[in-house]
């Protein structure tokens, strides 16, 4: 007797829900360490931030020198006081104090004083002694925080922010130069 075995495949309807899947597993796994990593680059930019903070208040102390952090929407910048013009200034030859910007997507938010500071797109134009802004009656620039040579400096709360995730990291900084972090659940 010839026994007939019988073959079944699968049909597409079957093998494209499986993809469909797969696909739909693969993606969320792909999301999920998308939104860790944007976590791990927030606090890189929080850190790189605080390490260059410490090294200018270092500068201030050890070189007598006043210096001041301007931030903007999506970068910052360091200036320096000078004490002949009375007016802050880019600090030349060192690029330690230059314009930096943060990655794309990310955004600082200010509070000096538990005060919440609008920030700018592009940094302010520095002074020129020479232009006559402040007999025109134009407010002269300030930077947002100040790191004086004494070792104090401006008291705030910098928060880097991914608003395309809800994602936000603290930086608090005291009278006394001290940096601390705090995460979102702390606010």
């Amino acid at each position: 007797m010839h026994c007939r075995q019988l073959q079944r495949g699968f049909t597409l309807i079957e093998i494209m829900v499986v993809v469909i899947i797969v696909a739909t597993v693969v993606s969320i796994a792909l999301l999920s360490v998308s939104v860790v990593g944007d976590d791990d680059e927030l606090d890189k930019e929080r850190r790189r931030l605080a390490t260059l903070i410490e090294m200018v208040q270092d500068d201030a102390m050890m070189q007598g020198r006043e210096f001041g952090i301007e931030l903007m929407r999506s970068s910052y910048r360091f200036v320096e006081f000078d004490p002949l013009t009375r007016q802050w200034a880019e600090v030349p030859f060192d690029d330690l104090y230059r314009l930096r910007f943060l990655p794309e997507g990310v955004e600082f938010a200010l509070y000096i004083d538990e005060r919440f500071i609008p920030l700018e797109e592009d940094p302010q134009i520095l002074d020129d002694e020479s232009d006559g802004m402040a007999s025109a009656g134009i407010k002269p620039y300030l930077p947002h925080l100040f790191v004086f040579a004494s070792g104090e400096s401006s008291v705030y709360e910098i928060r880097l922010r991914r608003p395309l995730t809800d994602s936000e990291l603290v930086m608090r900084g005291d009278v006394l130069g001290q940096i601390r972090f705090g995460e979102d659940d702390e606010i």
